[in-house]
Formats: structure tokens, C-alpha cells, sequence
């Protein structure tokens, strides 16, 4: 079916092109009674702007905003750190009537890339940069570009950009306590991949902290946040001659594959292994024992990074804003070490 123009709409009204135009973008040219005629026709003809036209005119915008994942499809799809975190974004886009283009990539380069021809093309306002790495190129290019843009993370690598960021060593240091307490003194952190810029303040937090409670066994090793890695490095782990009394995971799928292998292998939760998640889900409070996480509220984050874009699209000033700090949720996975 052929998309109705303003001609179209001409017609059935018996009026002008230009008369149109005016009634369409609220200018003065027609009278109340034509301009209302009109609207009804347009909306009878299913009529809508185009997003294209308006991109091009002058401080036209196309009424979208973009979110690249560098992350394999087929894990993004079990990831309830991203689903929840696009379940805000879109709840706020909804009040305004603004679309998301979200577009999945598996490699840094075809992220960048994507940021160039969603520019060059006007297809988004702006975007919303998750997953900061170390020297991270994609500020640099948006910089440049320039293309507004919102970074979650930071405020250390997010450049000129706005961000907005978790102080998570506030957290690190109290799971690390909390087991500290529980009499654990073999801790191991399982994280993510070490250039996310997040991985490594929790990292220097983590070591800290053991430094503090005086851990000096306490490591951290790198895994991709995926349930299959998780699984992988939780064996190893459970299979060495120093096995380690408590696991913290960087994210939620991590951890329950890591409860996955512990009953493999026979290893009571928490009779002789604690095991602590990063990031709240419903997957924590499915399994048995339920896990210790560490809660945000992801929604949140997504409803207010669209609205910190919102005010960079207008031209506004935005700098960076501290989301609440993630609260310790201890469940059954937790307890005394031996108890």
C-alpha cells in the first residue's frame, strides 16, 4: 500500500499543498475550520511525517535514539541486565514518542561503523553507549562526529560526554566485608572481560577491600558473562587444590551456572561454597538456593539515560549524574563458613 502525501491530502480537501503544509505544522495561513478539516483527513489517510524530511530540515531531528549491544545475539537474548535496562529505555522513550533503534554487533568494529552511518544517514537523534572500555574509541568518534550521546559508566574514560554511572566500589567492598564476616578468607571473583572500564574499578575495589579485611588470597579472574564461561572457570576453580570458600560473579547468569557446577560436583551451597551475584534478577530468586545479589534498579537507569539524551538533543547542558548504589540482597547461597 502506497504511503499518503501531503498531495493526497490536497485533494480530498480541495485545497492547496501550501494550505496543507500550514494546517499540518501548526502555522498560521489557514483557519480553524480548514486546519481542523484537514487533520481529520490526514489522520483518516493515515498520514505521518516523514522522519526523513524532518531530519533535513533546518533543526529537524528524526525522532529516534540509538543503542548499539556488542554483544553475540544469542546471548543477548538470556541477559536480564539488557532486558531490563531496554525495558526502562523504551518506557521513557514512550512518554515522548520516540522510537529506539537497537542494533546488536559481535565485533568493536562494526559498532563503530554503525555509529558513522547512523550519523551520515541521520537515522537517531542520539545514542546510548553501554559497556565502556579502557581508552574507549567510540568517544573519541562522537565526539568528532558530533553526535549526542549518553555514556553508562564513568565518569573516568567517558571524554566530554555526559554519563551516567554506579559508584559500584561502594558495593564490592561491602560483599567483600560481608563474606570477611561470614569467615571466609578464600574469595575469588569471577568477572567480566577486563578493557570494560567497569570491570576494572571493581577489580581495584575488590583487591582493596581484601587488602582491608585482610584477604591476601583473595583473586579476581576474567570470564565473558556468559553461562557457558562461567560454567567453564567455576569448574576449574572447584577443582583446584586451594578451592576457593566463596565466588563472586560479575553478572547473574555467571552465577547460576556457577550453583550449576557446585551441585555437579557435589560442593554444598552454602555448607562449604558461598556464592554471591552481581546485578538482581528474577533468575537469583528462581534457583536453590536462592542468590545473594547485589540490586539496582537497571529500569531506572534506562528511563534516566533517555531523559540526560533528551536534554543533549536539545542542546541543553548535562554533565554526569550517580545512579543509587547497588544493595546486598543476602539469601540462601550465603553463610558462616562449615555452618
Amino acid at each position: 500500500m502506497r504511503r499518503p502525501t501531503i498531495m493526497d491530502i490536497a485533494k480530498a480537501a480541495g485545497v492547496s499543498k501550501g494550505a496543507v503544509s500550514y494546517a499540518l505544522n501548526g502555522r498560521p495561513g489557514v483557519s480553524q475550520e480548514t486546519r481542523k478539516r484537514i487533520l481529520a483527513i490526514a489522520r483518516d489517510l493515515g498520514w505521518a511525517p516523514s522522519s526523513t524530511a524532518r531530519a533535513l530540515s533546518p533543526g529537524g531531528r528524526v525522532g529516534a535514539f540509538g543503542l548499539i549491544i556488542d554483544r553475540p545475539a544469542r546471548d543477548l537474548g538470556v541477559e536480564p541486565f539488557f532486558m531490563q535496562l531496554i525495558s526502562g529505555i523504551e518506557a521513557e522513550l514512550a512518554v515522548g514518542g520516540t522510537d529506539l533503534l537497537l542494533q546488536v554487533t559481535e565485533d568493536r568494529d562494526a559498532e563503530i561503523e554503525a555509529y558513522r552511518r547512523w550519523f551520515a544517514e541521520r537515522r537517531v537523534d542520539g545514542v546510548i553507549m553501554v559497556d565502556l572500555r579502557v581508552e574507549d574509541p567510540r568517544v573519541a568518534l562522537v565526539e568528532e562526529l558530533p553526535l549526542p550521546a549518553v555514556v553508562l559508566g564513568g565518569p573516568k574514560g567517558a571524554g566530554t560526554l555526559p554519563c551516567l554511572y554506579t559508584d559500584d566500589a561502594s558495593s564490592v567492598r561491602e560483599v567483600v566485608h560481608y563474606l570477611a564476616a561470614l569467615g571466609h578468607r578464600r574469595v575469588v571473583r569471577v568477572a567480566g572481560p577486563e578493557d570494560f572500564m567497569h570491570t576494572r574499578d571493581r577489580t581495584r575495589a575488590f583487591e582493596e577491600a581484601a587488602a582491608e579485611v585482610g584477604l591476601p588470597g583473595a583473586v579476581t579472574v576474567h570470564a565473558d558473562y556468559t553461562g557457558e564461561a562461567g560454567t567453564r572457570m567455576t569448574r576449574r576453580l572447584l577443582a583446584s587444590a586451594e578451592r576457593p570458600t566463596a565466588l563472586v560473579y560479575d553478572n547473574d547468569i555467571m552465577a547460576v551456572a556457577g550453583l550449576g557446577v557446585a551441585h555437579e560436583m557435589g560442593v554444598d551451597v552454602p555448607g562449604q561454597l558461598s556464592i554471591v551475584a552481581w546485578d538482581d534478577s528474577t533468575l537469583c530468586r528462581l534457583v536453590r538456593p536462592s542468590l545473594t545479589a547485589v540490586a539496582r534498579d537497571v529500569v531506572a537507569c534506562g528511563r534516566e539515560a533517555v531523559r540526560m539524551l533528551s536534554r543533549a538533543v536539545e542542546g541543553r547542558a548535562v554533565g554526569a549524574r550517580e545512579t543509587d548504589r547497588g544493595e546486598l540482597q543476602p539469601r540462601g547461597s550465603t553463610g558462616p563458613l562449615g555452618g
